[in-house]
């Protein structure tokens, strides 16, 4: 037994000076001066040179050895020692330090050799070394590719490949790419992140355009293009009778006209309210692509400047109750005494004719059924539009949400003009015009709601028995809106809601129609679970652009002080903007609602965020 052993620990080649040997280990002073316990398993050799010499000398040795040489000599067909091999590399003479060498190689090179047991080993077949090989090219070239973006992001300089993955590294990376592994790494090399890197080299467009790309990868990843779906001929549809002049009402941008009112005189001196629902569910078959797309995008998206519709334009133009035309729609008739009581109501699938679209912009300051009312009309069914206002009235006051002193609500509308421009207009929630189109799509929401309900048939209905509005399977009560049955079918070109209830009404209303959807169906379920998810991300994402374009218009307008109202804690709703902040230093004893002025103390437009610090309370909120 020589002095010194040559071994392996943890994958790495040591030698030590021999104390004692036992038959299962060494006890030995290693290179470093400590004593140690080695198993016998991990040692090659025993030698008598210079310790530090003897493991120099095996190292240049293995640093010399031609790996490919050494794999050729050994061959590919059995297993070998590692003293063969260093015969068969060095020749017959060779000895200690040779064999050391060896074993140093022969680890070194694990895609050319395996290891089998102590000291033995088989060189890999050709074809898996070749493989490997190739691997390994491609990985240097990848590592040398992207050390190369690394120093152009660095210089400034945007690589074409990163410029093209730049929305997929922004929004949804792949965190094992090249491309973004270098934007990672030169963003940590220059000390800054991945947006502020990226947007230093112009791989960032504008910031509204950054947020809607966000937006499409994570809801739209197959793009926003419908694609081609032929519009059936629906036939044999029954027409309105000819007294029916349905008029809608809606903002001027909208291009989706769901829901259209007639009313006309009945002999015995009620009144007969029409309410017409735009009618696609008639044209769309189940499980068909069109019923698979709706199914997939679950409604449409508004946000400044944009939407994205859930059908496509084809359909909407064929369905929409545009003027001049007869449509198919789900028309609500309900015969309505002078004491404003619903004497009857009957459903039908029809063909309407659409006399006019009124925009609210252009008849709203016309449209004031709280005065004194004259015998011409400013536009056209304002006399309608009057009585249909009394009639809402009477609904609400039905239902016990009649409030003529609640706290006003504004709806906002955002405009985008040249450069960037931001036009702001209020509208104050309630208003004459909202209140009647909103009681009469409650009217027939509830109205279809209880149908569905009290004929068995499966639907998705809005519910709050208590607490927060749900959607659920199950009607049940609607306590803030004070109704048993609820459900939504009155946007049927706009929410997938409202199709798959409209497509229920029409099973319910023509024996013909077969059913889409069982109680207790699996896919409801989904759809559901889907629509739920999908429309608060939709919200959230106008929300979200609202909040950025108030933040452009603040800038724009070079607001220091903005007016808001509490609504608990530090958090307050901007009067006059879509836009609900923090605001640092409000007193302790503010009471919610009430009215203060805050100061601007500055704008993040990338996070969507505005410092605001507390000024004063303006009006305290009543009993406060």
């Amino acid at each position: 037994m020589g002095k010194h052993i040559f071994y392996e620990e943890s994958g790495q080649f040591k030698v030590a000076e021999v104390v004692q040997k036992n038959d299962a280990t060494f006890l030995v002073n290693t290179q470093h001066g400590k004593r140690a316990k080695i198993k016998a398993s991990h040692v090659f050799l025993a030698f008598d040179s210079d310790a530090a010499q003897f493991l120099q000398q095996a190292a240049d040795a293995a640093a010399g050895i031609d790996i490919s040489l050494l794999w050729e000599a050994v061959g590919s067909e059995a297993e070998f020692t590692a003293a063969s091999a260093a015969t068969e590399y060095f020749g017959s003479n060779s000895g200690n330090v040779e064999l050391a060498a060896t074993l140093m190689a022969l680890y070194a090179a694990p895609m050319y050799f395996y290891k089998k047991n102590k000291g033995v080993f088989k060189a890999a077949p050709a074809e898996t070394l070749q493989q490997a090989l190739a691997a390994i090219e491609r990985r240097k070239q990848q590592e040398a590719q992207m050390n190369s973006w690394i120093q152009e992001l660095l210089a400034g300089s945007l690589p074409a490949a990163i410029a093209a993955d730049a929305k997929m590294i922004l929004h949804a990376p792949d965190k094992q790419s090249q491309s973004y592994k270098a934007v990672i790494k030169a963003a940590e090399q220059k000390k800054t992140s991945r947006f502020a890197l990226l947007q230093s080299v112009g791989a960032v467009p504008p910031l509204p355009e950054y947020f809607l790309d966000g937006f499409l990868l994570t809801q739209f990843p197959k793009g926003v293009d419908c694609g081609d779906y032929a519009v059936p001929i629906i036939h044999n549809l029954p027409a309105a009778d000819t007294a029916v002049q349905a008029f809608s009402i809606d903002d001027i941008e909208t291009s989706e006209v769901d829901d259209a009112f007639s009313v006309r005189d009945l002999p015995n001196g009620n009144k007969l309210v029409g309410i017409h629902i735009a009618a696609p569910a008639l044209a769309i078959t189940a499980e068909s692509p069109l019923e698979k797309l709706i199914f997939e995008r679950l409604s449409t998206v508004y946000y400044p400047g944009g939407k994205i519709t859930m059908l496509p334009d084809n359909w909407i133009a064929a369905f929409s109750l545009d003027e001049g035309a007869a449509r198919p729609a789900v028309s609500l008739y309900a015969e309505v005494n002078p004491q404003f009581e619903i004497v009857h109501c009957e459903s039908r699938i029809e063909s309407v004719y659409i006399d006019c679209n009124l925009r609210i912009e252009n008849i709203e300051q016309a449209f004031q059924p709280q005065q004194a009312r004259g015998d011409t009309e400013v536009f056209a069914h304002q006399h309608e539009m009057n009585w249909l206002y009394d009639f809402a009235i009477a609904r609400m006051q039905a239902r016990g949400k009649y409030d003529p002193e609640r706290l006003p609500q504004y709806d906002y509308g955002i405009k985008l003009e040249t450069e960037n421009k931001v036009r702001i207009s209020v509208r104050e929630r309630g208003a004459p015009i909202d209140t009647l189109v909103s009681e009469l799509m409650i009217f027939a929401n509830s109205t279809w709601a209880q149908m569905l309900d009290e004929a068995g048939m499966a639907g998705l209905f809005r519910v709050q028995p208590t607490g927060r509005v749900r959607m659920s399977t199950q009607s049940e009560p609607h306590i803030g809106l004070g109704l048993k049955h609820y459900a939504w079918f009155t946007s049927p070109l706009r929410r997938a809601t409202d199709y798959i209830n409209q497509k229920q009404l029409i099973s319910l209303l023509d024996p013909d129609a077969p059913s889409r959807f069982e109680p207790q169906d699996a896919m409801l379920f989904a759809v559901l679970r889907d629509f739920e998810s999908a429309y608060t991300a939709y919200n959230d994402f106008q929300r979200h652009m609202e909040a950025y374009w108030s933040l452009i218009y603040i800038q724009q307008e070079q607001l220091q002080e903005l007016t808001a109202q509490l609504i608990r804690d530090d958090l307050v709703r901007i009067e006059g903007l879509p836009l609900v902040s923090r605001v640092t230093g409000v007193p302790i004893d503010a009471m919610p609602k009430c009215q203060m002025k805050v100061a601007i103390t500055g704008i993040d437009l990338e996070q969507v965020n505005v410092g605001l610090n507390y000024v004063n309370v303006l009006v305290p909120v009543a009993g406060g």
